[in-house]
């Protein structure tokens, strides 16, 4: 029998407003093991929410409920203060929902630290999206790990699966069903890692300039020495953009890179 450590559903919910040019937090609630940093304001009006953790890591059986709503006009970016951790499970798994919704002339950004599986462990995510029209910006980096590579723990986990599903209006312009699972998979070989340990995934909503974006991006990713990747510009004008690397803190500096890109500010 699974239990979850805390007892209950570990929850957080934010709800970011704008006014006078300014955003802030309309409202934050938050259980066990999590709590916020007081916001950081950004120059452009935004602000950007730490998410802080009292506990080693996920266990096996816990349970977490993510929940953003940016209210129009509102700007914010999500990061956490440590890498999630899912640590060894015995056979049951600890599952997340993240639930976001981006109204019209909102901007958010979903940005976390890079997740971590330890050996034995396994972990389900899932994401819904709700963007309002096509003035709703959102973008989205995630890093997975291939484990503890030092410790002789690649894809040494039970299994990973990360359901991502973004709708504009009622439209799905993105899905994203990813199944690692290492004891039916090569997850080292050809059409998986390949050889790399660290895979970076973003999803990025409209860029300023669509063209240059793509341009510049993909001129960025061929002159990587280190890592491999692509870009992909979806139906209705949005962007996924894939890399794979050794480091994750390797992969944090191209993320930034592309994100400051799609902001319309030169960063190759």
């Amino acid at each position: 029998m699974e239990k979850n450590q805390f007892g209950k559903v570990s929850s957080l919910s934010l709800t970011a407003a704008y006014k006078e040019g300014k955003t802030y937090l309309q409202d934050a609630s938050f259980t066990a093991p999590y709590k916020i940093m007081f916001p950081f304001e950004k120059k452009d009006g935004g602000i950007q929410v730490m998410l802080l953790a009292a506990s080693a890591g996920i266990m096996e059986g816990d349970r977490q409920e993510f929940c953003f709503e940016i209210l129009p006009e509102a700007k914010l970016e999500f990061v956490s203060q440590s890498y999630d951790k899912i640590h060894p499970m015995k056979g049951g798994c600890a599952k997340r929902f993240t639930s976001v919704h981006v109204s019209s002339g909102a901007s958010f950004c979903f940005n976390p630290q890079p997740t971590i599986p330890f050996k034995d462990c396994a972990f389900e995510n899932r994401m819904e999206i709700q963007l309002e029209d096509e003035t709703s910006a959102f973008r989205m980096s995630e890093i997975f790990s291939c484990g503890r590579y030092a410790m002789g723990e690649s894809f040494a986990y039970r299994f990973y699966h990360n359901l991502a599903e973004i709708r504009r209006g009622e439209r799905l312009i993105y899905r994203d069903n990813a199944r690692y699972e290492p004891d039916r998979f090569d997850l080292a070989g050809l059409g998986m890692y390949e050889g790399y340990t660290h895979l970076l995934n973003l999803f990025i909503t409209c860029p300023c300039q669509p063209e240059d974006f793509f341009r510049n991006t993909r001129g960025f990713l061929e002159s990587l020495e280190d890592c491999e990747g692509g870009v992909t510009r979806l139906m209705d004008g949005d962007f996924a953009v894939r890399v794979l690397g050794r480091r994750a803190q390797r992969l944090e500096e191209i993320s930034q890179k592309i994100l400051k890109e799609a902001d319309n500010r030169p960063a190759f």
